[in-house]
């Protein structure tokens, strides 16, 4: 089975990546259903809290309302959080500002997935906020705001840095996109309180010590091919030590394959069965740019030897054809690759400029 394989280049991967991940006009998603099937692909994964609605959601579904996160979150169904928080040191360092890595998950799968760490240094106020949420439970922000005998805008400190310590999440989406709309000195502006109309609750300890078979399946219906390289902004999956095993059992069993599907990186590969029968189907050519968030786990430009290169920051955007980076927006700096014809250069000019409009935070 593995000599049958001949592998495809980086950029055809990276045209492939785009259609397996909703990416590409054809394979968008749609409603809230499709949203869902977005948020289970991409869970686990750690982006700044800014991007999921400003482009990585709407990219991938047509239409995307803020209202069907809503539901999806206060109907049970999604949960959002640090999964890997990193151990941190006081009120200062743990403040929690528009870029704080948030991920989206499955609310079944959410103490699965969550990893291990050791506890984090947070101020007094913030621990007797935690401490109420242990003894009460569940609780609305005026209930707690009592509770802990603090003013509204203590309260607010406080649980964005158990937010960004990994240690709190919320019924509602609402505190996240209120994060997008301001922050003053590095903490939210006392308009972006965490109101909304969910309830604050402990986001609980890891469900699983040895959660490796649950991720290597989670990366595969992520990536449909994986390989080290492409796990290096997987900061809550296990090492690739530990998944390689993993793997190697679910070859043997002939539920997925291995070989080297993928030219232009090392180590071993593996894959869903229908990632590999879509990677070797012919595509036609297209004019048609691809722009995806630079914290997009879609972006891969990393992983190609040479090219240019894009700071990984929620404002910037890069700009694909046909799975060659030909665009990168970097703040107020632009770049398009001069070798390119006439016709893309202005296609890709065109979806720049229309991914700044994406950007903007959803009301």
């Amino acid at each position: 089975l593995r000599r049958e394989i001949e592998p495809v280049p980086l950029t055809r991967f990276a045209a492939f990546l785009f259609a397996w991940q909703h990416l590409t006009p054809a394979t968008r998603a749609s409603g809230r259903d499709g949203l869902r099937d977005v948020i289970r692909q991409l869970q686990g994964f750690e982006l700044p809290a800014v991007a999921w609605e400003r482009a990585v959601l709407p990219a991938r579904v047509d239409g995307y309302e803020p209202r069907w996160l809503d539901e999806c979150c206060l109907g049970g169904d999604v949960a959002w959080g640090r999964i890997a928080p990193r151990p941190g040191g006081g009120e200062r360092t743990q403040a929690a500002t528009r870029n704080v890595p948030i991920a989206l998950m499955e609310r079944e799968h959410a103490a699965r997935l969550r990893r291990a760490a050791a506890p984090p240094s947070i101020s007094p106020r913030a621990r007797g906020v935690w401490d109420t949420l242990k003894t009460r439970g569940a609780s609305f922000t005026q209930e707690l705001a009592v509770a802990a005998h603090l003013l509204p805008a203590e309260l607010d400190r406080a649980l964005w840095e158990l937010v960004a310590a990994g240690l709190v999440t919320q019924d509602g989406f609402a505190p996240i996109r209120a994060l997008g709309a301001g922050t003053h000195r590095g903490r939210p502006r006392s308009r972006s309180a965490p109101r909304g109309h969910g309830r604050w609750s402990l986001t609980g300890e890891p469900l699983d010590d040895h959660p490796e078979q649950h991720w290597a399946s989670l990366l595969l219906d992520r990536y449909g091919v994986v390989f080290r390289d492409l796990l290096a902004r997987e900061h809550a999956a296990p090492p690739w030590y530990r998944l390689v095993p993993q793997f190697r059992a679910m070859e043997t069993r002939g539920d997925i394959r291995g070989g080297r599907f993928v030219a232009q990186v090392g180590g071993e590969q593996y894959a869903r069965p229908s990632a590999v029968e879509q990677l070797r189907r012919p595509v036609e050519p297209s004019t048609a740019p691809i722009c995806v968030s630079a914290v997009d786990p879609a972006n891969i430009t990393a992983l190609f030897p040479q090219g240019p290169r894009v700071r990984t920051h929620p404002a910037n955007t890069v700009a694909f054809v046909n799975g060659t980076c030909l665009g990168i927006r970097q703040g107020s700096e632009q770049w398009i690759d001069e070798h390119a014809p006439e016709e893309v250069k202005q296609a890709v000019q065109a979806a720049l400029r229309g991914s700044r409009q994406l950007g903007r935070t959803p009301r």
